[in-house]
């Protein structure tokens, strides 16, 4: 619906056009009225008003009223908002009119011209629909004309008139002229009135006078209060004459403005919003170069109009200054004990990271202005990597941020947009800091090695300047544009690889590697941890369930193989799930889940050792493999058929794993005799070598033992032992090197119950990182020579090896122990 609204000049310079009084007689007008609601003006008598009709039940009226040429009563709203004014909703005073011209705009659209008559006074409204009509008085002047006051009155407005039309050069030289051709004092102060720009209420107010000297001493009032504002306004005027830019001339009218409205008592919201917003700059305590700008940028921001969009972007700019912790610190609980117990009681193993938060806590204990340590923690996945961070915030006391990074590709994600783009926003970086509402929270940086690059920039590259400590106290955010102190957080960055992670960006962090858990630790984070959580999950208690040891070490090794505990809590929660559909059909006395109810719920076991069955046939071999999700062992099968001499290698294979086996074929072929093996086998044969799982991509040298192990195997018909793992790099002089993942790779073994594992003698050092069960129950055999392999991985030693395998444990060369100063603190 569209508002009944002046087109005319009764808001404007000009004055409104007024016609004599007494156009129509007292009797003349009718009892009843239809009554046309006016909303944002006031119609005085002798007036001659423009108005756009939009809403239906004025249209309605507008046509009765125009087919029967019948008069109609104009009464202003008290609320401009109302669409559809009741008897409360309108004042009682108003102004009888004739149409004097309408035009029809569009389909519910009308222009029409009104006239103003006379006044009149509502005394009840008779009718709502289709249309109000009302019942009303008709109402005189009550003065004569002819009393000497009121002539008095006349000429002293007249004289205040012709002062505040000097005041207004933006008004013709007619406006005197029309103001001094009146004669009828009511018809004077109706037409000042009209024309001088005061609220509704105070129009309102002079229409409902109906003492004529009372009305002319009311307009009066008016016209002085208007005069006086004229003149302040000169007055500004003139205190700002000079040159002025564009900025300068819309701070003249802001100033202007502003002390108009203090005249009237009028501030609007945007003062007291921005007057609220300066005082939350000062209650941020902001850096003395970030002060500097945030009060320029709200210099600039009181010289703005509050509609345009430039005032909305500063706004917001300074929103996000004062909502930052510039200075806001949470404090650190020191308390080293206290922390070490919160660890261990939110997670299990793990000791090198509880080991460097309780030295972090240490040293801020003793000296307090250090930085916090940038962590990067690197495992497969389900070890506990992203759940520690809130771990280290509750040990530390500091608020806890998580911030994703897998799948970002665009570097103003981490710096932040430009404030020249329409929606620019900072970082998310500065975004986490004002949601931590502290300058040294716990923030998490998940997945960094997920981080990806494109036409929009590398995000990993941004993140150089954030986690290098000798440049993150002054961090710069394309939006801010202002330093900002991130030196004070302690980040924990999570990655499952270190690969993918650039150089640069790893070379700033701390990396702390966290492998997979044994069976008996997977056990006791089972009982401690995951247990009662499903329990809980599933609305469960201990009365109703009771999960024995057996039934756990069945989950870890027959119904998972990984090297977290995801899947094992997966299966967990599928045994809650089957006793829960007991409990809730009725069944209340407690079940015990041993390893017969566990295959009962979840089926056929879905892992077995099949070390045994790969290798009951020569040219078999069991190696070990790092991945990413943790180790895992690799069968190397080799076989041979007539042909002339090729080998054909499947199974998705690097370059560096192809050229292995290349290199083993060689030493073999060097030493066929040496190993009994005629020298021409490959004269009538082709060798092929296989690795089963061909859908997963697989390189590194670390096969090299194993393939050369298989393929003497297989030439010697020598079987291969089924409870030997081996790895390590082969060269061609058969030497062998070490390598890495070893950590992992035992934790493979373990998991699929080999009892020997063949390591190169370099790797020895690694094996201080492996948990004592593992280290208990598998018997290690250092080597550097590939007749010690072979020696030790073949059922029985090939013609002419005389190699001798390295220590075993607790013999002449005993594995190294674990650091004294870091033991594992277990629930």
């Amino acid at each position: 619906m569209s508002d009944e609204k002046k087109k005319g000049a009764a808001a404007s310079a000009m004055p409104t056009a007024m016609a004599p009084p007494g156009l129509i007689n007292k009797e003349d007008i009718p009892q009843v009225l239809p009554i046309l609601p006016l909303r944002n003006s006031v119609f005085f008598p002798g007036g001659v008003l423009p108005l756009a009709v939009g809403r239906q039940k004025t249209i309605a009226l507008i046509k009765d009223a125009v087919r029967d040429d019948q008069v109609i009563g104009v009464v202003t709203q008290r609320r401009a908002e109302e669409e559809d004014p009741g008897a409360a909703d309108l004042y009682t005073m108003g102004t009888v009119a004739r149409i004097v011209k309408l035009l029809k705009m569009g389909e519910d659209n009308y222009s029409l011209v009104v006239q103003g008559l006379a006044r009149f006074r509502v005394v009840e409204l008779v009718q709502e629909a289709p249309y109000l009509k009302a019942r009303v008085d008709a109402v005189e002047d009550k003065t004569s004309s002819e009393n000497v006051e009121v002539e008095a009155l006349g000429i002293n407005l007249k004289k205040l008139a012709r002062e505040v039309i000097e005041l207004m050069p933006e008004l013709p030289a007619a406006a005197t002229e029309l103001v001094e051709s009146i004669t009828h004092p009511g018809h004077l102060a109706d037409l000042i009135a009209a024309n001088v720009d005061v609220p509704i209420e105070e129009k309102q107010a002079v229409l409902e006078t109906v003492d004529l000297k009372a009305r002319m001493k009311l307009v009066l009032e008016l016209l002085n209060r208007k005069r006086e504002i004229l003149k302040l306004s000169n007055k500004i005027d003139s205190a700002v004459k000079g040159e002025m830019s564009k900025t300068q001339r819309e701070y003249y009218l802001r100033q202007q403005l502003k002390a108009i409205k203090e005249e009237l008592g009028e501030m609007g919201e945007e003062e007291e919003e921005l007057d609220e917003l300066q005082e939350r700059l000062k209650k941020a305590n902001l850096p003395p170069d970030v002060e500097k700008v945030a009060n320029k940028e709200l210099n600039r921001l009181k010289t703005i109009p509050a509609a345009s969009s430039e005032y909305t972007v500063a706004r917001t700019y300074l929103d996000w200054i004062a909502d930052l912790p510039w200075a806001k610190l949470s404090e650190d609980n020191l308390d080293i004990e206290n922390a070490r117990q919160q660890l261990d009681k939110d997670h299990f193993g793990i000791k090198k990271v509880k080991k460097r938060i309780l030295e972090y806590l240490a040293v801020r204990k003793l000296k307090n202005d250090m930085r916090g340590p940038i962590l990067c923690l690197v495992g497969p996945p389900g070890v506990g990597k992203t759940s520690l961070g809130q771990s280290v915030a509750k040990a530390t006391g500091r608020k806890f941020v998580r911030l994703s990074l897998g799948g970002v590709r665009d570097e103003a994600e981490i710096r932040g947009h430009r404030r020249t783009y329409v929606g620019a926003l900072p970082g998310r970086f500065i975004q986490s800091m004002k949601k931590a509402g502290t300058k040294n929270p716990v923030m998490m940086l998940d997945e960094i090695d997920k981080l990806g690059a494109d036409f929009r920039g590398d995000p990993s590259a941004a993140l150089l300047e954030v986690l290098d400590p000798e440049q993150n106290n002054t961090f710069s955010d394309h939006y801010l544009d202002v330093p900002f102190d991130l030196s004070k957080v302690m980040f924990v960055a999570t990655a499952n690889q270190l690969d993918p992670i650039p150089g640069p960006l790893r070379d700033r962090m701390e990396i702390i590697e966290l492998t997979g858990y044994t069976f008996e630790e997977k056990q006791s984070i089972a009982r401690i941890h995951l247990v009662p959580k499903q329990l809980k999950e599933h609305g469960l208690n201990p009365d109703h369930i009771d999960i024995t040891d057996e039934a756990l070490l069945t989950l870890t090794t027959a119904y998972t193989r990984e090297a977290g505990v995801r899947n094992l809590e997966r299966r967990i929660a599928d045994i809650c799930r089957a006793v829960a559909v007991e409990v809730a059909g009725g069944k209340t006395e407690k079940q015990t889940i041993n390893a017969e109810r566990v295959k009962e719920i979840l089926g056929p076991e879905m892992f077995y050792s099949e070390v045994a069955e790969r290798t009951e046939v020569p040219g078999v071999a069991t190696g070990l493999a790092w991945t990413a999700a943790g180790g895992d062992l690799l069968f190397i099968e080799a076989t041979k058929m007539a042909g002339k001499g090729g080998m054909t290698l499947t199974g998705q294979l690097g370059d560096v794993m192809k050229e292995s086996a290349t290199a083993a074929l060689s030493y073999l072929r060097s030493k066929a005799e040496q190993l009994g093996i005629s020298p021409n086998f490959l004269e009538k044969t082709d060798l092929h070598l296989h690795f089963p799982a061909g859908s997963i991509p697989k390189d590194g040298p670390s096969a090299g033992v194993t393939i050369l192990t298989a393929l003497t195997s297989l030439l010697t018909g020598i079987r291969v032992r089924h409870d030997t793992a081996m790895t390590g790099e082969a060269t061609l002089r058969g030497l062998v090197l070490p390598v890495g993942g070893i950590k992992e790779k035992v934790l493979a073994a373990h998991r699929a119950g080999i009892k020997r594992v063949i390591l190169p003698e370099r790797c020895r050092k690694d094996l201080v990182d492996v948990p004592d069960q593992a280290r208990n129950e598998l018997e290690f055999i250092f080597v550097t020579h590939m007749d010690d392999v072979l020696k030790a991985a073949l059922e029985t030693p090939p013609v002419g090896v005389t190699g001798t395998p390295g220590g075993e444990p607790g013999k002449e060369a005993p594995l190294p122990k674990p650091a004294e100063s870091s033991p594992e603190v277990r629930a």
